[in-house]
């Protein structure tokens, strides 16, 4: 019942929210968002592999001692432990699933974006003159 699972040390937050929102900095942003959630999605799938994998061995420890002849309470509470890693397991699968969606929207967003706005940010980036900031004209 060993796992290879090993936290990761990621003490900052994947993107950095701040009021830069320049084109550029928002693509980033979402990229390194996307790839953040694409980890986790990973992450959680190896963890909801390892708990179903130790539910199982679980279950057949209970099994087991019970085949033994040992005290039906110790055959209950190891039961017990494996119906609870398996709906923790069930959860997790649940979790990794809504990390996939979120970063497959992500993505998409990032695309979106680049859509709307990447020619926009050519034109302005290439420009020898300054352009107004955003919102110069809706005065």
């Amino acid at each position: 019942m060993s796992s290879d699972l090993a936290p990761r040390n990621t003490s900052a937050a994947p993107a950095v929210a701040d009021d830069d929102n320049r084109y550029k900095a928002v693509q980033a942003k979402l990229d390194k968002l996307g790839k953040a959630l694409d980890d986790a999605t990973l992450d959680l799938l190896g963890l909801w592999r390892s708990m179903q994998e130790n539910a199982k061995h679980t279950d057949g420890v209970a099994t087991d001692i019970e085949n033994a002849d040992l005290d039906p309470k110790f055959v209950g509470l190891t039961a017990n432990v494996a119906t609870a890693l398996d709906g923790a397991a069930r959860e997790v699968r649940t979790l990794s699933d809504t990390a996939q969606e979120t970063a497959d929207l992500t993505h998409e967003t990032r695309r979106t974006h680049a859509k709307l706005y990447g020619a926009l940010d050519d034109i302005r980036s290439n420009r020898r003159e300054k352009t107004p900031k955003p919102g110069f004209f809706n005065r």
